[in-house]
This record gives structure tokens, sequence and C-alpha cells, in this order.
């Protein structure tokens, strides 16, 4: 099989299956080899029994529901979709997610697979979002770093330009080009990348999870791609409400403090927050003389602050 892609609801049926329209048209530019398995990620609220009448209907084999049991997040719903097609009879040479708020161009994936056929040292590669008002949206980055924590959270002129090879958001890449990570939307995977670093991490809910998966492929020598003509609408922050926080949920903390934790050990997570504390404060300092808005999430750095010390106290008191 050329491509299996995997398509995560979580309480979004009906965008879930204008995706799943979407996507098979773009999966039909390569071919008939090609299969979709939609995992419902525990959302019990009709969604699976929705997305198998409609699949029912559609009567194409190719498309399979599957249940997750349990909603471990972003990475564990879409594992459940990877690893059967890992463990099929025909396993793919290409692993393909796209968020059920995502909606492919006709020639979307036919771009990916192209490139990963002509480029045998890429492992994954990921497309051009955009809004559905048409607006581009970042998501070509480079990994987050001490340096990055500063640079983002102090936001200076002076500094951004100090530290520009440290700056996370990469912008809209006109051309297609290496990157260090891709936001999850849409990306597709070489087999052997996965056969051989694994799935994505299960201990992150959500966010961070991305950023870990190609940093570990980065370690084992493979290159992530940000594909310019593949190009991919999306909504944004469907499932997630991300747009409508009050204030930033225990669960993004935990994702950052377990991915710097993870790939630089304990030492570089306290520098790292203690840059970030360091910027967030003088810019909370600077942004309140100057009149400016707050450009930082509400109660972000209070927010980083009690997690931080409340994990801390964790792993240092007896329980």
């Amino acid at each position: 099989m050329k491509v299996h892609a995997v398509l995560l609801n979580w309480r979004t049926p009906a965008m879930t299956l204008d995706a799943l329209e979407a996507l098979v048209l773009s999966l039909e530019g390569i071919g008939d080899s090609w299969a979709i398995t939609l995992v419902d990620n525990d959302s019990q609220d009709g969604s699976e029994e929705a997305l198998r009448e409609a699949v029912a209907e559609r009567g194409d084999d190719r498309i399979t529901v599957v249940q997750s049991g349990h909603n471990g997040g972003f990475g564990s719903g879409n594992n459940v979709g990877l690893r059967r097609a890992l463990k099929s009879d025909d396993p793919p040479e290409y692993l393909y997610i796209l968020n059920s708020d995502a909606f492919p161009q006709e020639r979307a994936l036919r771009h990916l697979v192209d490139h990963l056929d002509a480029n045998p040292s890429v492992g994954i590669v990921g497309s051009y979002i955009y809004g559905v008002d048409g607006e581009p949206h970042c998501t070509a980055f480079r990994f987050p770093s001490i340096q990055s924590e500063l640079e983002g959270s102090l936001r200076l002129g002076v500094i951004s330009r100090a530290l520009g090879d440290f700056v996370v958001p990469m912008g809209i890449p006109e051309h297609t080009t290496q990157v260090d990570w891709l936001a999850g939307a849409s990306m597709m995977f070489r087999r052997e990348v996965l056969e051989q670093i694994g799935l994505f991490d299960e201990s992150f809910f959500l966010y961070f999870e991305e950023t870990d998966l190609c940093h570990r492929a980065a370690e084992a020598g493979w290159k992530t791609v940000y594909v310019r003509e593949s190009e991919v609408a999306h909504v944004g922050s469907a499932s997630t409400g991300m747009k409508r926080w009050d204030k930033v949920p225990d669960y993004w903390f935990d994702s950052r403090r377990h991915y710097f934790a993870k790939n630089h050990g304990r030492a570089y997570l306290a520098a790292a927050t203690a840059s970030r504390v360091l910027g967030s404060s003088v810019w909370q300092l600077r942004r309140r003389l100057q009149g400016k808005a707050d450009e930082d999430p509400p109660r972000f750095l209070s927010g980083l602050l009690n997690h931080s010390l409340r994990r801390a106290a964790r792993e240092i008191l007896p329980r």
C-alpha cells in the first residue's frame, strides 16, 4: 500500500466527515493504493455512530472507523490508527495524519508523496496550512531551546536579531524547505521512520507531541521538510477550544515540561523555565511602562510559576 491515512475525531463528527471528503479526493490523486482509518477518540456524544453510519453509506471498504476506547489526547488517538496501519497485512509505504478540521486540496497528498519518493533522506513532510479565510498559518518551526524561551517571551528587537537562529516560528516559507518540526494538522511519515523511532509519546496529552516526534526523527538522522506545494485549509482549535481559553491549562505546561526534561534533562528544563520567567517578567514590566497590549495568554506567567513549583515539590517531597 502507498498511503494509509489517519483521521482523528473528538466531538466534531460533521466537520470530520467534511475532512474525510477532502481527504478521499486528495488520496485519489495518488491512485488506488490507499486506506483511511477514522478514529473516534472516545467522544461519547454519538460521534462514533454518526461516523460509522456515514462510512457504511459510502460502501468503500478502504475506509474503516475504529474506537480508541479512551481519550488520551492527540498523540494517543493518532497512535490507534497508526498502529493499525503498521500491523496490517499490507503495511503502507507512507502514513499520513490529518486533523478533523483540516481540508487538503486535491493535489496536497500527491505533493507530499512525490517529495518523499524523490528524497530518501527525508522522513517527515508537512503541508502549507492556511485558514478558511485564506490567511496563511505559521506551521514551520525550529526546536524550542533556552535561547528561544528568552527571545519569545522578551519581545525585544535587538535580542530577537541576536538570537535569530533560535527563533521558533520560521514565518511562512515561500518555498519547500527543511525545518525542525511541523504542526500536526497535515503530516506524512515514511514507514521506516516510525518503525525506527516509535510513534507519538503518549505522555503528551496535547501540544509538543509533534515537536518531540520530529526531534526523535532528527536524532535518528531523518530530515523533516515543509512542502509548500501541498496546501491544506485549516479551521484551527476546533476540538481543543484553544482560542477560548481564559487561562493556559495544566496539560500545556505538563507537555512543555515533559518535552524539555525528556529531550534535554532536568537541568536544561530549569534553565529554560528561568529564561522564560525572566523574559516574561521583563516584558510585563516594559509593556506596562510603555502602555502596550498584553500579548501573553491570560495569566501565563503566574500559571507557569505555579505549575513549575507544584511539579518540583512533587518530585522533592516524600509521598
